[in-house]
């Protein structure tokens, strides 16, 4: 187990000690869940009842933060710092301890094609089929159970959990991460009314995964029509993301969960979508663009703005329309009022 004196985690996040730094906690906890051989963070207001009552040893806050009780006895020392949030995450950092990797080499219960390149510095796990045309480089993780289908390369130092299939043709990049369940470069979804029902439409693109990117658990990442559905460097995308068919992704995007995106749409550097976001395809989302949950979009979205709503217009405009849809029921019944007054006039000229 790794302890930390307080002290010391103090000096790690940069923070100043204010209480005894001898004390040694264990590691990371809620403010509600501490105890005291715990540190915990607070950085928002509405968890102030949190911080008046937590047990743990001490806690990061920001500069002016003071306790209701005095912190020498009953109460957490205080590490002061200017991001608490930022400061927390080198914390718990500190505190995991570090997985051995496996050894290099093929587990007896894989499958590798005789045809594969397999790096003496990489690793596949029991029950992992790599298929003929496969280049791993050194230092690449197939965990277990993991697909990869013909001519698949995966780059230096990257990492394929549990169940991961990858089709035949894609491109993995270095440094990589791609969680359980996720699926890479499947058919595009496309399909043509004949009068015989629906046609297929071939996919014989690929999907390219640059270099750095982390991949959540059952994500769906489809082939291109033609060419590449492509997820720039330094992109992360969470659990249960769909991605269609030529669709381009920028460097440093999020993609945050249940979010869908349709074939042929672009999405520029560092935007942001947030969860269950929906996407038409054939638009532009521009570079540093924020799209708020459950947001609709149907259009191009212009670098640097935020949007939200269904359908998604700039954020502004769409809490406005929000605010006149909740005056709805008093002006209803304002219109009622005023309808019953004016049958009370036209009945009093009728006489």
């Amino acid at each position: 187990m790794t302890q930390w004196t307080l002290a010391d985690l103090a000096r790690l996040c940069g923070a100043e000690l204010h209480g005894d730094g001898t004390r040694v906690v264990d590691g990371p906890a809620s403010l509600r869940e501490a105890g005291p051989s715990h540190v915990s963070f607070y950085a928002q207001p509405r968890y102030r009842a949190d911080l008046d009552a937590t047990r743990a040893a001490g806690v990061l806050v920001a500069a002016g933060t003071e306790l209701a009780r005095p912190s020498a006895a009953a109460g957490p020392a205080l590490l002061v710092c200017k991001d608490p949030n930022s400061a927390f995450t080198r914390v718990v950092a500190a505190f995991v301890e570090p997985e051995a990797p496996p050894a290099p080499g093929v587990h007896p219960a894989a499958c590798v094609d005789p045809e594969a390149r397999v790096h003496a510095g990489a690793s596949v796990g029991p029950l992992c089929r790599v298929a003929a045309g496969c280049e791993l480089a050194r230092g690449v993780q197939l965990v277990s159970g993991v697909h990869l289908g013909r001519g698949v390369r995966v780059g230096e130092g990257s990492v394929l959990h549990p169940g991961v299939v990858v089709y035949p043709g894609s491109a993995i990049g270095a440094r990589c991460t791609i969680h359980a369940g996720s699926v890479i470069g499947s058919d595009g979804f496309g399909f043509e009314p004949t009068a015989e029902g629906w046609q297929k439409i071939p996919q014989v693109g690929n999907a390219v995964i640059e270099d750095e990117v982390e991949i959540g658990a059952n994500v769906t990442i489809d082939r291109g029509r033609f060419g590449s559905t492509r997820i720039g460097r330094g992109s992360k995308i969470d659990n249960l993301v769909q991605i269609g068919h030529n669709v381009v992704v920028g460097e440093g995007v999020l993609l945050i969960a249940q979010t869908g995106i349709a074939g042929s749409t672009r999405i520029e550097a560092r935007a942001i979508l947030a969860g269950q976001v929906g996407v038409q395809g054939h638009v532009t989302i521009g570079a540093g663009a924020r799209i708020g949950g459950q947001a609709g979009v149907f259009g191009d979205v212009p670098p640097g703005e935020d949007w939200s709503g269904y359908p998604a217009r700039p954020r502004r405009e769409s809490l406005r329309s929000l605010a006149e849809v909740q005056r709805l029921p008093r002006l209803v019944e304002r219109v009622r009022e005023l309808e019953k007054r004016l049958e009370a006039l036209e009945e009093g000229h009728s006489r």
